[in-house]
């Protein structure tokens, strides 16, 4: 009997030694930037070209993760024995793609704790961003003012937002009343700041400029 004990007490420290230790590998934006200083470290964003143009960390490498045969082809350039720094959006497919490399063979990727949508939040500058203006929060505030409106916080290079769009096609004409408001996930940073919307995709309703309910991610009925 303690011998049974003393082996399921072995093996439960190993489990929350393993379990702390991939939780470890994620860092918020601070961390991450102040691992990322020296400049001689592999970034790697896995986002879509798309989204990389919409800003990207300095000396970031890029390869679409959703993409299956362009980030395998990319990845092989990095260096396995070097630490790798991986974010996306909001980094649901960094996280899958840590793990991908993890079992590749890579010593050690770091992700960055919410994306690169938790470095704008938190202040910190991107490269390569096309001047397009930023939805200002008190236009927001103005359209949601009235009625009710289903604001959309998503992006047409988000795959799960595309899954969605059906979904949300069939809310629309089931509720005749309620007017779409559309938030780009990769540009309107201040708007979704103000409103704590931190994944894609994300609903909420508002009803005279009040929040009603709130949906993050994939459903089969809004």
């Amino acid at each position: 009997m303690i011998y049974k004990y003393y082996i399921y007490l072995v093996f439960g420290s190993l489990l929350f030694s393993i379990s702390n230790s991939v939780k470890a590998q994620q860092v918020n934006a601070t961390v991450f930037k102040d691992s990322i200083q020296n400049g001689h470290v592999q970034i790697f964003d896995v986002r879509t070209a798309g989204e990389y143009n919409t800003g990207h960390l300095s000396n970031a490498l890029q390869a679409d993760y959703t993409k299956k045969e362009e980030f395998t082809d990319r990845v092989k350039y990095l260096d396995k024995d070097q630490t790798v720094y991986i974010y996306c959006l909001s980094g649901g497919r960094s996280a899958k793609a840590a793990s991908w490399m993890r079992d590749n063979g890579f010593k050690k990727v770091i992700e960055l704790e919410g994306g690169i949508n938790a470095w704008k939040q938190a202040g910190q500058p991107v490269e390569g961003a096309t001047e397009v203006k930023q939805m200002a929060v008190d236009a927001f505030r103005s359209d949601i003012a009235k009625g009710e409106v289903l604001v959309d916080v998503g992006a047409e290079w988000c795959p799960p937002c595309r899954k969605m769009a059906p979904v949300l096609e069939s809310y629309l004409s089931e509720h005749k009343t309620v007017r779409l408001l559309k938030v780009d996930g990769g540009r309107d940073q201040e708007v979704m700041q103000s409103i704590k919307a931190t994944s894609l995709p994300t609903f909420i309703l508002y009803k005279d400029g009040r929040e009603v309910w709130r949906k993050q991610g994939v459903y089969e009925k809004l």
